[in-house]
């Protein structure tokens, strides 16, 4: 009796072991997304900014291109600092016709957040069900153990904040559409430390 005790309790152990690699296996890591490339088409969306109203890309795409950009979330520093960065310079993005919108799987008042640390005055959209990610192929899933540490030392609180305990990310993509509803331009990094700058963007303009 106390050895197949034993052996049971084994068994539940490698069963929740494999369970635990088939979940992390059905989501991408940072480095199998690809991303859309330069001349595809844009996924056209309707979703919810910071401000509980709706932002409709193909509306905004009728007034000039658009520098579209994916970001992890209010919990992380270098998000942040990128989209200050935007803030700043936002007066050259729109002279040269363009708009901004930033997109992160966080809820609403995780994007309030957001706008409060950088300062932002452009639309942050809430990826519900990462429909916009997946769409654009920068969706991925960090490791467990990559994922404690968000929530742990950055205070990320991915489960509470995403619209599911999956807690995937986008790799943190910039695009510039144009109003023929193209990608004329894509910056594409799985390191996320590596963001397109102000420079580049207003040279793709």
């Amino acid at each position: 009796m106390h050895k197949m005790i034993i052996l049971f309790l084994l068994n539940a152990v490698v069963i929740s072991a494999l369970t635990a690699q088939e979940q992390q296996e059905k989501y991408k890591k940072a480095t199998e997304a690809e991303g859309l490339k330069a001349g595809a088409d844009a996924f056209l969306f309707r979703a919810g900014n910071q401000n509980y109203n709706i932002y409709d890309l193909n509306k905004n795409l009728e007034n000039g291109p658009v520098v579209l950009i994916f970001y992890r979330g209010q919990w992380c520093p270098v998000c942040s600092k990128h989209l200050s960065n935007l803030q700043d310079s936002l007066e050259f993005i729109y002279g040269k016709g363009a708009s901004v919108v930033a997109i992160s799987p966080e809820k609403p008042e995780y994007l309030q957040k957001t706008a409060g640390k950088t300062g932002a005055k452009f639309s942050l959209v809430y990826d519900e069900g990462y429909k916009i990610s997946n769409a654009y192929g920068v969706t991925f899933r960090p490791d467990s153990a990559t994922r404690a540490l968000y929530n742990t030392v950055l205070k990320a609180n991915l489960k509470n904040a995403h619209s599911d305990e999956s807690s995937q990310l986008p790799v943190p993509a910039t695009y510039i559409i144009g109003q023929d509803k193209k990608i004329t331009w894509a910056h594409f990094d799985p390191d996320y430390k590596i963001r397109a700058s102000v420079a580049e963007i207003i040279e793709n303009l």
